[in-house]
């Protein structure tokens, strides 16, 4: 039976000679291992220290006073806000979770 809200799930039979990807292995990799947490955290520490997440509180609450607080959605907030906070996240924090990831990954022998 398929859902409204979701696209069919394949046969099993299509999925059973899949090996997971590069990118899925390095995922299970990061959540078993509690290092998606860890560089979740350093992402948020680091995003509250150079004023990335003012800076985006300030976007909303500016687009919320200009169309009114009744007419705006979180879906709104979430289409307006995801390309610049994308854009603005300093290079610095980028190239550190980086070096991190990559760290994670030498020591995992991946």
């Amino acid at each position: 039976k398929h859902s409204v809200n979701r696209p069919p799930t394949p046969d099993g039979a299509e999925d059973q000679g899949n090996e997971p990807t590069l990118q899925e292995i390095i995922n299970i990799k990061l959540i078993e291992s509690g290092e998606k947490e860890r560089l979740m955290e350093l992402l948020r520490e680091r995003l509250i220290e150079c004023g990335w997440k003012d800076e985006m509180k300030a976007l909303c609450r500016s687009y919320v006073k200009k169309k009114g607080r009744n007419n705006v959605t979180v879906d709104d907030l979430v289409h307006l806000i995801t390309p610049k906070g994308r854009a603005s996240v300093p290079d610095s924090v980028k190239a550190e979770l980086l070096q991190r990831i990559r760290s994670f990954l030498m020591s995992a022998a991946l």
